[in-house]
Order: structure tokens, then sequence, then C-alpha cells
């Protein structure tokens, strides 16, 4: 039942309170109005509730208020659920509990919510100091780059060069608009312009834009963006500096969180080369993937589609740079670094002849296949000794993940049960979560079981240091219990010896990466450098092709690197 009240319409059924509710847990991006006229919307956590007796809230981000909420002020929840504006009528603490330096807190249970099927649009402004870069790109790839100055449910307000009116004029279809938070948290949305403003003094352009075809996903991030812009522009109040927690997607902090590895915000000039520059959109994609994973949501089925399609299309263009840039992406977290190297080399290991659909299936699965760690105690990846205990709750990432994929309807099934399923599987058994053994294990799985080994094997592990190409070899090729020895002789054939993104020392005492090899397998490309580190920008020195085994003489031996 739902009485009209003003533009809100009320709720008072009890299985629909309960819903909304549930949503706005489920979905974050909750904020607390106290009663008073001149009050500020504040973000919080809404963590449970109990129908017809009590909600349960984290109010550690407005500890401020929390003498005026204890002495009795009234106060009204307001969210984002099922598309629509929720409020609740007003409410008041009923108990506050300390512990573990946060404040949770319980009021009582609303009767009724508040429902505005019309999105109201709360528009949050970035002050003087909240910086966050965006871009707009369109169908062609080219990118123009600005500031985000204010952000709404429906649309942003973005502030450009004067250039950027030859782009915003050429564009007949939404473009892409992607912003970049202090904390490294990257967002992407289309959007079409609606209005500009042009400042000749300071040679810019502010440009409105509308948002379109916005997944509920993407709705509920843009929620908690507002939300959170709004609270950190409160601090920048003078008599409210003191007194208010800072918003987590502008600090630029070290780490993201506890046991988690943070980016930053990404400077795509000291990547190695223009493929690797190309490659940190998709690294983006994944890193902002692995955040919403642990705060609850699924796989986001349209940018993972988005992703997959362009790492497609980068292969089609060049596979060896692109196979070379896989080794230049240091600065991004470890699940992201191997989901592309897995992704890239197993797609070019096997992606011949396929249909296009099974090769964008594969590649999706190899870029997400490792996400579900980010849903298992972070303690596990920093033992010293992987005892039977590990091995128990790591396996448990596999069906996380596959859990988290149920709206990728495009994702062929069978591709990602093989793939992101059967990839820890081994032919003795020893494998997980199922521990199937020889034929039971698709060949699809089997090839990936390699790449995989491969790709982690050459990077440090807390129990080893990072292997070299033919160290790996030899313990693929000395395991054919585990791995499938025809799988293993075929990687080797396709990637050569020294396959390109390894570091070698040359007979003329020089040291070198692979970007390129001949039809024989010896290097026809390499990139000079003194450093045995990952390759970045400042780390490479000349490019030498062609004669390189002439100027260089034989490789002698490859130094291990983790990339």
């Amino acid at each position: 039942m739902s009485v009209q009240q003003d533009e809100y319409e009320r709720v008072t059924s009890p299985t629909a309170v309960s819903s909304l509710l549930n949503t706005m847990i489920e979905g974050g991006g909750v904020s607390l109005c106290l009663a008073s006229a001149d009050a500020r919307p504040e973000p919080i956590v809404l963590m449970e509730q109990y129908a017809g007796k009590t909600l349960v809230m984290d109010l550690s981000s407005v500890d401020h208020l929390l003498n005026r909420l204890q002495q009795g002020e009234s106060f009204f929840l307001r969210g984002h659920s099922q598309g629509k504006v929720v409020r609740t009528p007003f409410l008041s603490l009923t108990e506050t509990r300390h512990a573990g330096g946060r404040f949770l807190c319980c009021s009582d249970y609303p009767a009724t919510l508040e429902v505005l099927q019309r999105r109201e649009s709360f528009r949050a402004e970035l002050r003087l100091g909240m910086v966050v870069p965006a871009s707009i790109c369109g169908e062609s790839g080219d990118g123009v780059y600005g500031e985000l100055r204010d952000l709404s449910q429906d649309g942003c307000q973005i502030e450009l060069p004067l250039t950027a009116s030859g782009v915003l004029a050429e564009a007949d279809l939404p473009l892409t608009l992607a912003f970049t938070f202090p904390d490294g948290t990257y967002f992407e949305v289309q959007g079409v312009p609606r209005h500009q403003k042009t400042d000749p003094e300071r040679h810019l352009l502010r440009v409105g834009f509308r948002f379109t075809n916005c997944a509920s996903e993407q709705e509920r991030q843009i929620w908690y963006f507002v939300c959170e812009i709004e609270r950190e522009a409160a601090r920048y109040k003078k008599e409210a500096q003191d007194d208010r927690q800072p918003s987590p997607l502008f600090e630029q902090s070290g780490k993201r969180a506890a046991g988690s590895e943070h980016v930053g915000r990404r400077d795509i000039r000291r990547y190695a080369t223009p493929m690797a520059r190309r490659l940190v959109k998709i690294a983006a994609y994944l890193d902002a993937q692995l955040l919403l994973l642990q705060q609850g949501s699924d796989i986001d089925s349209r940018q993972l589609s988005r992703n997959a399609d362009r790492l497609l299309l980068l292969h089609e263009e060049d596979r060896e740079a692109l196979l070379f840039a896989t080794r230049c992406l240091s600065p991004e977290p470890l699940l992201v670094r191997h989901g592309i190297a897995v992704a890239v080399h197993l797609l070019d290991l096997v992606g011949a002849n396929m249909p296009r659909d099974v090769r964008k299936a594969i590649v999706a699965s190899g870029l997400v296949h490792d996400l579900g760690k980010a849903l298992v105690p972070q303690i596990l990846f920093k033992a010293p000794h992987f005892e039977a205990t590990h091995r128990q709750a790591m396996s448990e990432h596999v069906a996380l993940l596959l859990d988290r994929l149920q709206h990728c309807q495009w994702l062929s099934a069978a591709v990602a049960q093989a793939v992101i399923g059967g990839i820890n599987e081994r032919l003795d058994g020893s494998g997980y979560p199922d521990g199937l053994t020889g034929n039971d294990i698709n060949e699809l799985a089997k090839a990936s079981a390699v790449v995989d080994v491969v790709e982690a094997m050459r990077r440090d592990r807390a129990d080893r240091p990072a292997k070299t190409a033919q160290q790996i070899y030899r313990h693929l090729l000395s395991h054919p219990h585990q791995f499938d020895p025809r799988w293993t002789k075929r990687y080797i054939e396709h990637f050569k010896p020294l396959p390109v993104g390894s570091l070698a020392y040359f007979s003329s005492e020089q040291m070198a990466w692979v970007v390129r090899l001949d039809e024989q397998g010896a290097p026809a490309e390499v990139a000079l450098t003194r450093q045995a580190e990952a390759p970045m920008r400042e780390t490479l020195g000349n490019t030498l092709r062609g004669d390189v085994l002439e100027r260089l003489g034989k490789p002698t031996r490859e130094v291990a690197v983790s990339t």
C-alpha cells in the first residue's frame, strides 16, 4: 500500500519496507540527516535490520554528531534503492556501542518509508583542493583530460581545455567519461554533453553531461561518490576541519585498506610502451572491480564485456607488443597484473581459429580468474608456509568468484567453468576446488593451468623468488603427473625458450628486454637497460631492431625479474 505525500510515495507494507532497506544495506551510500533545517547529509554505513525492531548502523564517520544524537536529536536516513531515492521518517538512537575504534549504533525501526519514483538529483560540488582527474573518450579512442567539478545522480560537470570543443562537436554517440579519485578508485560511465560554458581568460571549457545507459551497479556507485564528495566538501568548512572524518575516496595514503595493495593516481607517462599505456585502462577497471567485490558487488557485466573487447582488439593489432606490455605493469596490484598476463598469454596460445565469442569468453575469464582472492583472508598471502588449512581457505576463492559472475549472461558458462573453475586443477587430483583427475579435466583447463603457473612463477611470492622461463619450463616438464605434457610442449614451442618479455644478458655483457622474436625464436627487437627491474619508461634505454645478435652477440642467460 502506498500513500501520496508531496512528490514522495509512502510505503507502508512491512515486506516492501524490509526489501528497500535490505537493498540500501547491500548497496551502501546511505546518508544521515539531522532534523534541523541547516543540517547537511552525512554519509554513514547502514549495517543490519531487524524487521519491526531496530536498525544497526556504523556512525564512525559522524562521531562529531554523536553527542547530539545520544541526547535524543532526531534524524532521518536517505539512500538509493532499486533505482529510487528512499528516506525514512524521523528516527532516534536507542543504543550506542564503541568497539574496535568504531561506533555501532541502533535506532528504532521505521514503520514506513518514503520513496521518490522520479530520481532526485543531489548535486555535490568539489571544493578547491578536491582534485578528481576526468577524461572523455569517443569511439576513436582519443581522449581529452580535465577535472570533475560537480556530480549528481543524473550527470556531472567537467572542466576541460578549450581544445575539447572539437571532440564534443564530432561526437555522434555517447562519450565514455572516466574519473580517477585520489585513493585510486576508477569509474567509467557513458554520457552525452548537454551544455557548455567558455572561460576565455583561463582557456577552459565547462561542460555539463547527462549520464546514459547506466546499469544499476553504476547508479549505486554514483550515489556513493555523491555522498563522499559531500562528506569531503564539508571538511573544507573552517569550523568543521578538526572534527569530521575524511572521506576514504580522497585519501592519498599508500594503502587503500589494511592488507590490500594500492596504486594511487596512475601516471601513465611512466609506463614503458604505448601498448602498456593502453593496458592501464583495463588495469584500472580490474583494480576498481577488486574494491567493489570487497564491498559486496558482483562482477560488472558490461564493463567486463567492454574490457574483454578492448584486449581482443589490442591483440589483433599487435600481439608481440601486447605480450611485452604485460611485463610493464609493475605499479598495478599483483592480482591485476596476473589476470591481464594470463588472459593475454592464454588467448595467444589457444585462440587461433576460434570463434570471436569464444576468444572473448577466454579473455574475460582470464582477466577475472583470480579476483576471488580478494574475498578470502588476506593473511593467506603472507604466510611463509602454506599449510592444509591455508589451502582449504584459498580454494574457496573459485566458488566465491563464480557466484559473482551470475549477471554476466553473455559469458559462456562452459568457458568460465574451464578457465576459472579448472585453472587450479591438477592431473593427479592434487588441485582444487574439485580435485579432478586426468580426463575429467577440460582441455582448456589444462592449457589454462600451464599458463597460470608460468605467470605465477615469473613473479616473487612470499615463499620463493621469481623464476626464469627456463627454470619454469624445467618445473613443468618434471611434473607431468600434474601438468599435461602436451600443453607444456605447445607452450614452449609457441612462446620459445627465450620468450617476449624476458630480460637477458648478451655476450657483449649488455642487458636488454626481449620485445620481439624472429621466426626462429631469436631476439629481433630488444630494449636496452642497466637495471634488473621491471620495465618502466625511466629504466629502458635505446631500442635495437633487426641486427640484434650482430650488435649484442648471443643471449648468454636470462635474468629473473618479478613483473
